[in-house]
């Protein structure tokens, strides 16, 4: 029987309760006592509750017992189980020989389906692990294999006078690692209604994409800087199957042939000089289920397309340093803004890896393509920028729009984007007009059109002159649209523009 004796908070009292318990000859296997409380668990079964309250009555301050279900150790027991049960990753208490002292129900079905017992077996037994990478007087992580399956183990030691008397470890699966890593690359998921626009150039990008999300295909994403290939990548995770699973994502281009190496195929322990010793799961492995994103795939270098091309024979593929085969379930979409034909004749790109990732082709056009989605897509940043900067969102007049609709954007849908947060950023009226357009797109013009003008070949000095003149005034016609604005800018006189205008047939 196990009862809460309630009293009076006096020196004493549990020795006196005791005594009494003594005085009948009650086995007493446990006693728990807190302020004004004593809780006492007697061996007995017959024993009735009033019989031991009138046993007590004679004790000055006892006030009162009734019988319990618990114990409090036990009741706090219960519930961390309970908690514990509910954590869906594997966690396992050991002691300082790597003996398992307690695991949670996840744990327990991992490495006991079969539900024999495990606990008072060696970690060692269970999974591979070495004792010494397992102890260390910090936190850290392993690579771990149970039953061939990977896992990171976070190992948290369990410290009496700073002397490591054990170690807690909870395990996470490579799957869940990758989708951890998804939310990180990007919080906000981004899917077929971030796209936007009207016009019909991406109304058959859209349609294309929402078909392509269905095949369980590579799919290659062709278009300018700016143009929105990694939303479109994205657009096509989210509309498959593999939503649910990892998305991840790489530039070819900023990371080192070897480090790409390691990123995309993980490496094993000592695989070479710097690498963890726990090894390192990549892309590949991290985004099982799912779907990786290799960003200007161009770049890659000869010897890792001969390796990604090994890769999408069959899926399969090994750590750095590693014999082991691992087997990915993942889709390939890449993606880059130069021309494959020029790099397959310049032996720069391998055509049979070409070939294996251009099995579906998506091409995104230009801004200047699509200017009628201009409007559209200013709304939609002009809105992001006012949140952003935290001020009322501007009105843009149709003189701007007209400004920004007339301008040939070279860098796409970024620079555009760019352009309104500083436009919304820097203004102060409430009003976003076509000067203010004209000062941001003119100052990120810059000298850029002379230097375009030094990469052609001409003929004499006139007909270089000629052409300078010609694109200039192309480009500041928009921004300046009537013949005195554009020769008060240029300080000269409006009949030397209309006359130029009409001679290069701009207007």
């Amino acid at each position: 029987m196990k009862v809460e004796i309630k009293s009076s908070d006096r020196i004493g009292m549990s020795q006196e309760i005791l005594a009494v318990f003594a005085e009948k000859s009650w086995n007493v296997k446990a006693i728990e006592v807190q302020r004004h409380l004593t809780f006492v668990y007697i061996d007995s079964e017959t024993l009735d509750i009033s019989e031991i309250a009138e046993s007590l009555c004679h004790i000055v301050g006892v006030k009162g017992c009734k019988k319990i279900d618990l114990m409090p150790s036990e009741l706090r027991e219960n519930h961390l189980h309970t908690l514990l049960a509910r954590v869906p990753d594997p966690i396992i208490d050991l002691d300082g020989n790597g003996k398992i002292l307690a695991l949670n129900r996840a744990a327990s079905e991992l490495f006991s389906p079969n539900n024999e017992t495990i606990v008072g077996k060696l970690i060692t037994q269970l999974a591979d692990i070495s004792l010494k990478n397992l102890y260390k007087p910090s936190e850290h992580s392993l690579s771990i294999k149970v039953f061939d399956d990977d896992f990171i183990a976070d190992i948290s030691p369990v410290m009496v006078n700073k002397k490591i008397k054990g170690a807690v470890l909870t395990l996470r699966s490579i799957n869940k690692l990758g989708r951890q890593l998804s939310v990180i690359q990007s919080a906000v998921e981004q899917g077929i209604d971030n796209i936007l626009g009207d016009s019909e150039i991406i109304k058959l990008v859209i349609s294309q994409t929402l078909r392509f999300a269905d095949l369980d295909l590579p799919v290659l994403i062709a278009g300018e800087t700016g143009t929105g290939k990694e939303l479109i990548a994205r657009a096509l995770h989210q509309s498959s199957k593999r939503k649910s699973s990892p998305f991840l994502s790489i530039n070819c281009a900023s990371l080192p042939e070897q480090l790409l190496e390691s990123e995309l195929f993980g490496y094993e322990s000592g695989a070479f000089t710097g690498a963890s010793k726990a090894g390192k799961p990549g892309l590949f492995e991290l985004a099982s289920g799912g779907t990786v994103f290799l960003d200007e795939i161009a770049e890659m270098s000869i010897y890792l397309q001969a390796k990604l091309l090994r890769f999408l024979q069959d899926y399969r593929f090994r750590r750095v340093g590693g014999t082991k085969e691992i087997i990915a379930d993942i889709k390939i979409v890449s993606a880059s803004h130069q021309n494959f034909s020029q790099l397959i004749e310049q032996k720069k790109f391998r055509e049979d890896l070409y070939y294996r990732l251009n099995v579906l082709r998506l091409e995104l056009p230009s801004l200047a393509k699509r200017i009628e989605d201009i409007p559209i897509l200013v709304t939609h940043f002009v809105n992001n920028a006012a949140t952003h900067v935290n001020q009322i969102v501007p009105k843009v007049t149709d003189g701007a729009m007209s400004a920004l609709k007339s301008y040939h954007w070279p860098g796409n849908i970024r620079q555009l984007e760019n352009t309104i947060f500083r436009l919304v950023a820097l203004n102060n009226n409430l009003e976003i007009t076509a000067t203010d357009v004209s000062a941001i797109l003119y100052d990120q013009e810059g000298s850029e059109t002379v230097k375009k003008l030094h990469k052609e070949e001409f003929k004499d000095w006139a007909s270089a002159q000629a052409a300078f003149e010609k694109q200039l005034l192309r480009e500041l016609y928009p921004l300046y649209p009537t013949t005195r604005k554009l020769a008060q800018r240029l300080n000269v006189s409006h009949n030397k523009i209309a006359m130029k205008l009409r001679t290069y047939n701009i207007v």
